[in-house]
Protein backbone atom coordinates (compact mmCIF):
# COMPACT_ATOMS: atom_id res chain seq x y z
CA UNK A 1 0.00 0.00 0.00
CA UNK A 2 2.86 2.37 0.75
CA UNK A 3 4.25 2.07 -2.77
CA UNK A 4 0.78 2.36 -4.29
CA UNK A 5 0.19 5.59 -2.37
CA UNK A 6 3.62 6.96 -3.27
CA UNK A 7 3.56 5.88 -6.91
CA UNK A 8 4.06 8.54 -9.59
CA UNK A 9 4.90 11.45 -7.29
CA UNK A 10 8.12 13.37 -7.94
CA UNK A 11 9.60 13.06 -4.44
CA UNK A 12 9.46 10.43 -1.73
CA UNK A 13 10.09 12.90 1.06
CA UNK A 14 10.29 16.63 1.78
CA UNK A 15 12.89 18.51 -0.25
CA UNK A 16 13.48 20.99 -3.05
CA UNK A 17 16.20 21.74 -5.56
CA UNK A 18 17.06 25.02 -3.89
CA UNK A 19 17.98 23.21 -0.68
CA UNK A 20 19.94 20.55 -2.56
CA UNK A 21 21.97 23.32 -4.19
CA UNK A 22 22.42 25.18 -0.90
CA UNK A 23 23.82 22.07 0.78
CA UNK A 24 26.05 21.18 -2.16
CA UNK A 25 27.62 24.63 -2.31
CA UNK A 26 28.79 24.17 1.30
CA UNK A 27 31.20 21.46 0.12
CA UNK A 28 34.22 23.64 -0.46
CA UNK A 29 36.94 21.14 -1.32
CA UNK A 30 35.38 18.33 -3.33
CA UNK A 31 37.54 16.88 -6.11
CA UNK A 32 36.83 18.19 -9.60
CA UNK A 33 35.35 14.83 -10.60
CA UNK A 34 33.99 13.33 -7.37
CA UNK A 35 32.49 9.88 -6.89
CA UNK A 36 29.02 10.51 -5.45
CA UNK A 37 26.65 7.97 -3.87
CA UNK A 38 22.96 8.90 -3.50
CA UNK A 39 21.49 6.51 -0.91
CA UNK A 40 17.73 5.94 -0.98
CA UNK A 41 17.42 7.95 -4.16
CA UNK A 42 13.73 7.16 -4.78
CA UNK A 43 12.60 8.49 -8.17
CA UNK A 44 15.73 10.64 -8.24
CA UNK A 45 14.71 14.30 -8.03
CA UNK A 46 17.81 15.20 -6.03
CA UNK A 47 19.93 12.85 -8.17
CA UNK A 48 19.02 14.90 -11.22
CA UNK A 49 19.92 18.13 -9.43
CA UNK A 50 23.25 16.69 -8.28
CA UNK A 51 23.98 15.85 -11.91
CA UNK A 52 23.59 19.55 -12.71
CA UNK A 53 25.92 20.52 -9.87
CA UNK A 54 28.88 18.19 -10.31
CA UNK A 55 31.19 17.00 -13.07
CA UNK A 56 31.65 13.74 -11.21
CA UNK A 57 29.92 10.38 -11.44
CA UNK A 58 26.82 9.52 -9.43
CA UNK A 59 25.65 6.13 -8.21
CA UNK A 60 21.96 6.23 -7.26
CA UNK A 61 20.84 3.40 -4.99
CA UNK A 62 17.35 2.33 -3.99
CA UNK A 63 15.72 -1.00 -3.24
CA UNK A 64 12.46 -0.27 -5.11
CA UNK A 65 12.93 -1.22 -8.77
CA UNK A 66 10.08 0.94 -10.21
CA UNK A 67 11.77 4.09 -8.86
CA UNK A 68 15.02 3.12 -10.55
CA UNK A 69 13.28 2.26 -13.81
CA UNK A 70 11.81 5.75 -13.97
CA UNK A 71 15.17 7.29 -13.18
CA UNK A 72 16.91 5.09 -15.77
CA UNK A 73 14.47 6.29 -18.42
CA UNK A 74 15.25 9.92 -17.57
CA UNK A 75 19.00 9.21 -17.61
CA UNK A 76 18.77 7.65 -21.07
CA UNK A 77 16.58 10.47 -22.42
CA UNK A 78 19.12 13.05 -21.26
CA UNK A 79 22.24 11.21 -22.44
CA UNK A 80 23.66 10.78 -18.94
CA UNK A 81 24.34 7.04 -18.90
CA UNK A 82 28.07 7.64 -18.37
CA UNK A 83 27.45 10.09 -15.53
CA UNK A 84 24.69 8.38 -13.50
CA UNK A 85 24.39 4.70 -12.71
CA UNK A 86 21.50 3.17 -10.77
CA UNK A 87 21.90 0.24 -8.40
CA UNK A 88 19.12 -1.76 -6.81
CA UNK A 89 20.36 -2.41 -3.31
CA UNK A 90 19.84 -2.13 0.43
CA UNK A 91 21.20 0.75 2.52
CA UNK A 92 21.71 -1.76 5.35
CA UNK A 93 24.34 -3.53 3.24
CA UNK A 94 25.80 -1.13 0.71
CA UNK A 95 27.72 -3.03 -2.01
CA UNK A 96 30.67 -0.66 -2.37
CA UNK A 97 34.35 -0.74 -1.46
CA UNK A 98 35.61 1.04 1.61
CA UNK A 99 36.92 4.57 1.05
CA UNK A 100 35.54 4.64 -2.50
CA UNK A 101 33.27 7.71 -2.25
CA UNK A 102 34.06 11.41 -2.12
CA UNK A 103 30.48 12.28 -1.22
CA UNK A 104 27.52 10.33 0.17
CA UNK A 105 24.15 12.05 -0.19
CA UNK A 106 20.82 10.99 1.32
CA UNK A 107 17.74 13.22 1.38
CA UNK A 108 14.92 12.12 3.66
CA UNK A 109 16.00 8.47 3.70
CA UNK A 110 18.52 7.87 6.48
CA UNK A 111 15.63 7.39 8.95
CA UNK A 112 15.16 3.92 7.41
CA UNK A 113 18.43 2.69 8.86
CA UNK A 114 18.52 5.27 11.65
CA UNK A 115 20.56 8.45 11.84
CA UNK A 116 23.31 7.15 14.14
CA UNK A 117 23.65 3.74 12.48
CA UNK A 118 23.70 5.28 9.02
CA UNK A 119 26.44 7.73 9.96
CA UNK A 120 28.58 5.00 11.49
CA UNK A 121 28.15 2.38 8.77
CA UNK A 122 28.40 4.72 5.78
CA UNK A 123 31.51 6.46 7.11
CA UNK A 124 33.74 3.56 6.06
CA UNK A 125 32.75 4.13 2.40
CA UNK A 126 34.04 7.70 2.47
CA UNK A 127 37.53 8.63 1.47
CA UNK A 128 39.51 10.55 4.11
CA UNK A 129 37.95 14.03 4.40
CA UNK A 130 35.01 12.83 2.30
CA UNK A 131 31.59 14.40 2.85
CA UNK A 132 28.26 13.05 4.05
CA UNK A 133 25.14 15.14 3.46
CA UNK A 134 21.83 13.94 4.90
CA UNK A 135 18.48 15.45 5.70
CA UNK A 136 16.85 14.15 8.86
CA UNK A 137 13.57 14.78 10.68
CA UNK A 138 14.48 17.06 13.59
CA UNK A 139 12.75 18.78 16.49
CA UNK A 140 13.00 22.56 16.10
CA UNK A 141 11.92 23.45 19.65
CA UNK A 142 12.68 22.09 23.09
CA UNK A 143 8.98 21.83 23.94
CA UNK A 144 6.04 20.94 21.67
CA UNK A 145 2.36 20.08 21.91
CA UNK A 146 1.57 16.57 23.11
CA UNK A 147 -0.36 15.67 19.95
CA UNK A 148 2.59 16.09 17.60
CA UNK A 149 5.09 14.66 20.08
CA UNK A 150 2.96 11.51 20.46
CA UNK A 151 2.59 11.18 16.68
CA UNK A 152 6.33 11.21 16.00
CA UNK A 153 7.18 9.10 19.03
CA UNK A 154 4.91 6.46 17.50
CA UNK A 155 6.02 6.87 13.89
CA UNK A 156 9.69 7.87 14.25
CA UNK A 157 10.93 7.61 17.85
CA UNK A 158 14.46 8.37 16.62
CA UNK A 159 13.63 12.04 16.05
CA UNK A 160 15.99 14.33 17.99
CA UNK A 161 17.05 17.96 18.18
CA UNK A 162 19.77 19.39 15.97
CA UNK A 163 22.10 19.69 18.97
CA UNK A 164 21.64 16.00 19.77
CA UNK A 165 22.24 14.99 16.15
CA UNK A 166 25.37 17.12 15.97
CA UNK A 167 26.70 15.28 19.03
CA UNK A 168 25.93 11.93 17.40
CA UNK A 169 27.77 13.02 14.25
CA UNK A 170 30.85 14.14 16.16
CA UNK A 171 30.93 10.89 18.14
CA UNK A 172 30.59 8.91 14.90
CA UNK A 173 33.73 10.51 13.46
CA UNK A 174 32.53 13.59 11.58
CA UNK A 175 33.08 17.31 11.70
CA UNK A 176 29.93 19.38 11.30
CA UNK A 177 30.49 21.80 8.42
CA UNK A 178 27.04 23.36 8.61
CA UNK A 179 23.36 22.64 9.00
CA UNK A 180 20.10 24.31 8.00
CA UNK A 181 16.40 23.59 8.15
CA UNK A 182 14.49 22.79 4.99
CA UNK A 183 11.98 25.59 4.24
CA UNK A 184 8.29 24.79 4.39
CA UNK A 185 8.14 25.07 0.59
CA UNK A 186 10.20 21.88 0.46
CA UNK A 187 7.55 20.02 2.45
CA UNK A 188 4.82 21.14 0.08
CA UNK A 189 6.75 19.98 -2.98
CA UNK A 190 6.25 16.54 -1.42
CA UNK A 191 2.86 16.91 0.26
CA UNK A 192 0.86 18.59 -2.52
CA UNK A 193 1.30 15.76 -5.07
CA UNK A 194 0.85 13.22 -2.27
CA UNK A 195 -2.39 14.84 -1.16
CA UNK A 196 -3.69 14.77 -4.74
CA UNK A 197 -2.83 11.09 -5.01
CA UNK A 198 -4.60 10.33 -1.71
CA UNK A 199 -7.78 11.95 -3.07
CA UNK A 200 -7.49 9.98 -6.33
CA UNK A 201 -6.99 6.66 -4.53
CA UNK A 202 -10.02 7.27 -2.31
CA UNK A 203 -12.13 7.31 -5.47
CA UNK A 204 -10.30 4.32 -6.92
CA UNK A 205 -10.59 2.11 -3.81
CA UNK A 206 -13.81 3.25 -2.09
CA UNK A 207 -14.41 -0.03 -0.25
CA UNK A 208 -10.91 -1.37 0.54
CA UNK A 209 -10.69 -0.86 4.29
CA UNK A 210 -6.92 -1.36 4.59
CA UNK A 211 -6.22 1.10 1.81
CA UNK A 212 -8.62 3.67 3.24
CA UNK A 213 -6.95 3.35 6.64
CA UNK A 214 -3.55 3.94 5.06
CA UNK A 215 -4.88 6.94 3.16
CA UNK A 216 -6.35 8.35 6.37
CA UNK A 217 -2.99 8.02 8.11
CA UNK A 218 -1.21 9.71 5.21
CA UNK A 219 -3.70 12.58 5.23
CA UNK A 220 -3.37 12.89 9.00
CA UNK A 221 0.38 13.36 8.67
CA UNK A 222 -0.22 16.18 6.20
CA UNK A 223 -2.80 17.84 8.45
CA UNK A 224 -0.48 17.64 11.44
CA UNK A 225 2.25 19.40 9.48
CA UNK A 226 -0.18 22.20 8.61
CA UNK A 227 -0.90 22.59 12.32
CA UNK A 228 2.53 22.04 13.87
CA UNK A 229 5.20 22.94 11.31
CA UNK A 230 6.84 25.33 13.76
CA UNK A 231 7.89 22.44 15.97
CA UNK A 232 9.66 20.05 13.59
CA UNK A 233 11.23 19.95 10.16
CA UNK A 234 13.89 18.35 8.04
CA UNK A 235 17.40 19.54 8.79
CA UNK A 236 20.30 19.17 6.37
CA UNK A 237 23.52 18.10 8.07
CA UNK A 238 26.68 18.74 6.07
CA UNK A 239 29.38 16.52 7.59
CA UNK A 240 33.00 15.72 6.79
CA UNK A 241 34.80 12.54 7.77
CA UNK A 242 37.46 13.07 10.42
CA UNK A 243 40.31 10.65 11.07
CA UNK A 244 42.36 10.72 14.23
CA UNK A 245 46.06 11.08 13.57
Amino acid sequence: MFFEIHKDIPREGPGNNESTRRAFYMLTDLPVHPHVLDVGCGPGMQTKELANLTDGTITALDRHAPFLQKLDAWIAENGLTKKIKTVQGDMFDLPFEEQSMDLIWSEGAIYIIGFERGLREWRKLLKPRGYLVVSELTWLTEERPSEIEAFWMENYPGIKSAVANEGIAEHAGYQLINHFTLPEAGWWEYYRPLEQRVAMLREQFPSQVNMLDALDETQREIELYKKYSAYYGYTFYILQRQDRE
